[in-house]
């Protein structure tokens, strides 16, 4: 995909999914448009670890009054459906494993 089409891409998901409109903080929309902005430059892992921080700025925006909460907790006490719920588990562990390395030495693979 070149940079056209991944705006395209961004902006058809936009229309397929946000009907009905949605309201982020200011801080969240700046995250998503980071996260956005990676996607269509090519810049996939920080898009991918940028979308994460987004999600759980919204679900730490919506859903919970706690001062501090883990995004482990903040996808199991958010009320959305048990497939999504699957679904961002395996994409914060996809993430954990790259902003928390457990041995930074080793790269070979």
């Amino acid at each position: 995909m070149n940079e056209a089409e991944r705006w395209n891409h961004i902006l058809s998901l936009d229309e397929e999914l946000l009907k009905g409109g949605v309201i982020l903080s200011e801080w969240c929309s700046f995250i998503v448009r980071e996260s956005d902005l990676a996607f269509v430059h090519g810049a996939n892992l920080a898009s991918i670890l940028t979308a994460v921080s987004g999600i759980e700025t919204y679900l730490r925006s919506e859903y919970t009054k706690k001062e501090r909460s883990t995004l482990f907790e903040l996808i199991n006490g958010a009320p959305i459906a048990d497939d999504l719920r699957s679904d961002l588990h395996t994409l914060r562990k996809y993430r954990n494993k790259w902003v928390h390395v457990n041995d930074p030495w080793d790269d070979q693979s």
